[in-house]
Parts: C-alpha cells; structure tokens; sequence
C-alpha cells in the first residue's frame, strides 16, 4: 500500500458534537496506516451546540489534532478555504464533520496515487438521503453536469484527497457548498490529473443538515448565478 511522507485531514463541522469521537478515531487510525506524518484539523464553523467542549476533550487524547473555532457561522465555502490553507502536508484530505462519509476510506484514496495523479474524487456508491435529498442532489449535479462539463462525476461527493501544490495555485472564493463546483473546475484549469473511487455513503445520524434551509438556499442561488455569469463573462 502507498503510504505518504505528509498527509493533512481536516473536517469542517456544525454542531456535530455527537459524531465527532467516532471520527476522529477513524481518521487517526486511517492516517497512522495512510502517511508517516499527519495533522488532523476541525473547523468549528459556529457550532451552537458544545462542539468545542468536545473538540477540547478529544485535544487531550489525540495530540495530532487541533481546532479553529468559528464564533458565528461563516459558511460550508469558508471553512474549507480555512481547512486548505491551514494543511501544512504535501497531501489534503477533507470530508464533513456529519458523519455521512467514513474516513476509514481514505485507504481506497491512497491506494490510487501514482506521479500522474494530483487529485483522487469520491463519487458516491449509493446515497443514504430521503427521497427528496437525493432527487435534490440528482437534480443538481446532472446540472452541473449539463452546463460545466466538470472532470468528476459526482461534483457534490465531499471525500477528496488533493495534492497541496496543486491548491496553491489558484485562490477559492466561495462561501456556500458552491465552493464544490469552484475546487473542481479551478483544479481542472489548473491542469491538475483527476482520478475517480467510489465511496460509501450513509444516513446523517445526528444533526440536522442545512441544506433546505430557506436562507441557505436563496445565498447559494445567488452565488451560483454570479459564478455562472462570470464564467460566461471570461470564457466569451
């Protein structure tokens, strides 16, 4: 199996104080077998419920983690910009703090580096979401699809590992999960090696996601319609 000199594992995470012991187990198992050197990062964007006592706890256990507390929320875009620029290892990994994804998985990620690849994209196997959800998320990527002819398949899986140089080379601007779409299509014009692996997903069991949230929804629109325009704007 690969085994990497530096590896970075980060989450960004809203109130998912519940979930957060498990996975950070898993990713400090994971990246013992994954790299010989790691960090593993938790952006709390805000959490309202006592994210950081546990985070806080779990400090004490695993001394390869550390937290960035938000006070208020800034946003899904924001916290991964955070997690980007605070990795400091040749390799960065990020899934959400939800527990939807498992981080055990970064293994089938790894097994797939080779010198010509510099991202390796999670596409999900199944999706656990209610019916709305995943006629939600159909909907959504098969537009992306339609209109952005992304390298990836599945643009909304979260489950990315991505080599640093590569994310050094140009700036992310989103602070809404339209930063998704943006990551991919800048690696893209970045020139960067795709690869795609299938990855579990599973039911959120703690929580709840903001997904459908009225304010959410209507910021996100409006990011997607300003991006759009301005991609139109530099490619005529």
């Amino acid at each position: 199996m690969n085994k990497l000199k530096g590896l970075s594992l980060f989450f960004p995470a809203l109130n998912d104080a519940q979930i957060l012991p498990e996975l950070i187990k898993k990713a400090d198992n994971v990246a013992k077998k994954c790299a010989y050197q790691y960090e593993i990062i938790v952006i709390n964007d805000g959490s309202s419920d006592n994210t950081e006592d546990v985070l806080t706890e779990l400090g004490n256990k695993y001394p390869h983690l550390s937290a960035i507390h938000h006070r208020k929320n800034k946003g899904y875009g924001s916290a991964l910009i955070e997690g980007f620029n605070r990795a400091k290892n040749d390799w960065v990994f990020y899934t959400d703090g939800d527990g939807q994804y498992d981080p055990s998985e970064l293994i089938k990620l790894v097994e797939e580096i080779d010198e010509r690849t510099d991202i390796i994209n999670g596409f999900k196997l199944t999706r656990e979401d209610d019916v709305l959800r995943r006629s939600a998320g159909w909907l959504y990527n098969r537009l992306l699809q339609l209109i952005y002819h992304p390298p990836v398949s599945d643009v909304d899986c979260d489950f990315r590992l991505i080599k640093k140089s590569v994310l050094n080379k140009f700036v992310l601007t989103s602070h809404s999960g339209l930063i998704c779409l943006e990551l991919v299509l800048k690696l893209k014009k970045a020139g960067a090696k795709f690869k795609e692996v299938g990855v579990s997903h599973y039911k959120r069991r703690y929580g709840k996601s903001q997904f459908f949230n009225p304010r959410h929804l209507l910021s996100t629109l409006r990011e997607h319609v300003a991006f759009y325009l301005n991609q139109f704007s530099t490619t005529s």
